[in-house]
């Protein structure tokens, strides 16, 4: 956010700001800022992990149930070995 505003530019800002509020607002005017800049960071950030997180619990509902496990096949009857058993 701040990558593209040079140091001249913050300066620039700065003094507007100190003219037009003054030097004995201007810090309130920060600790006011910045305590509304962390409350909406908390804010989303706690919007973000209900949504994370009531998407896992749609997920896991309609999840399909896995396909049961087939019994294995019975051995297959050899003919050789019947012949030879019966002779």
């Amino acid at each position: 956010m701040l990558g593209s505003i040079g140091m001249g530019e913050l300066l620039i800002i700065f003094v507007i700001a100190l003219i037009v509020f003054g030097p004995r607002k201007l810090p309130e005017l920060g600790r006011t800022l910045g305590k509304s800049l962390g409350e909406f960071k908390r804010a989303s950030n706690d919007l973000r992990n209900t949504l994370e997180e009531e998407i896992h619990v749609e997920e896991q509902t309609h999840r399909k149930p896995p396909a049961p496990a087939r019994a294995p096949a019975p051995p297959a009857e050899d003919p050789q070995h019947d012949a030879a058993s019966s002779v």
